[in-house]
């Protein structure tokens, strides 16, 4: 058998076709070029994937740029926080110690004991205090004199307003109340000066089944202080009447007094009564006091 022969036969026995030697290099040479295609494909695609990349962290860059810049401009446009100016005052006196005794025996000679303090749910924005005189003259009848000192103090707050501010709003009602007392006759209103920023005399007649009296009414106001002072007079089961000038001299008097101690119940010039922060505190309100005013005119 020749050589050729038996090769075939070999080739034949391991189940492989007869691969001439330069098909054998064509396909060796076909793989290499196969892979060197495969990497060539495989570039493109790392670069895209690079690029959407670099794409994502400066949009993020822009994002961070773009929140911080909104962030200044809240900042910038945010308002600052409401504020009021502090009221003057923070303290109101003993409403029964606003007048010297020497006062009260001029204003209620037979009541200078008997200063009862009014019912108050805050002593240190609201207070009164009331006297009562009754000169039992034998048979000419007697002579009654009665004495009412209210004070009311008012905050600053942000919802509200400034302190003397409501305090010039309350005041103008006292003394428009006081001028339009039911069954009042003659009534007159003077200002009264150096009683405060401010203050006004109101009087008026009032007939009762008991007497005629003669009322005198003196409202005025410091910083943020409203102090409503009642007092009246009558002459009683035929003793004459008392004189209207005498009781109001007398009046004008004793407010001016009762004003000085709200000055020194502050130290003399007033303190600020808190930061405007902490004066959101609810201040009284005009509406929730009752008139002295017309207490007075049902009490007399």
């Amino acid at each position: 058998m020749s050589e050729g022969t038996m090769q075939r036969r070999a080739q034949r026995d391991l189940g492989a076709p007869p691969m001439p030697l330069r098909r054998r290099g064509s396909a060796q040479r076909a793989k290499r070029l196969h892979r060197v295609l495969a990497h060539a494909a495989a570039v493109p695609v790392m670069l895209v994937a690079v690029g959407c990349s670099s794409d994502s962290g400066s949009g993020s860059g822009s994002g961070d740029g773009g929140d911080k810049a909104s962030g200044a401009t809240a900042s910038a446009s945010a308002s600052p926080s409401p504020t009021v100016r502090p009221a003057a005052y923070a303290e109101l006196p003993e409403p029964c110690d606003v007048l010297s005794k020497k006062t009260l025996g001029e204003l209620v000679p037979e009541g200078t004991k008997s200063g009862k303090e009014g019912q108050s749910d805050d002593t240190s924005t609201r207070g009164s205090c009331s006297w009562s005189s009754l000169e039992n003259n034998g048979v000419k009848g007697s002579q009654f004199r009665w004495l009412n000192v209210s004070l009311l103090r008012f905050e600053s707050d942000i919802t509200r307003g400034e302190g003397d501010r409501q305090a010039q709003e309350f005041y103008q009602k006292q003394v428009q109340d006081a001028q339009s007392v039911s069954g009042a006759k003659n009534t007159k209103s003077e200002p009264v000066a150096e009683a405060g920023d401010e203050a006004t005399l109101v009087r008026y007649d009032l007939k009762k089944k008991e007497g005629a009296f003669k009322q005198q009414t003196v409202v005025a106001r410091v910083e943020n202080v409203v102090l409503t002072l009642d007092y009246n007079g009558a002459g009683l089961a035929g003793d004459k009447t008392p004189d209207a000038d005498d009781l109001a001299k007398a009046a004008r008097k004793a407010v001016k007094e009762a004003v000085a101690a709200v000055v020194s119940a502050n130290g003399d010039g007033g303190t600020a009564s808190g930061s405007p922060s902490a004066s959101q505190s609810a201040s009284p309100s005009a509406s929730q006091s009752a008139s002295p005013s017309r207490a007075a005119a049902q009490k007399s």
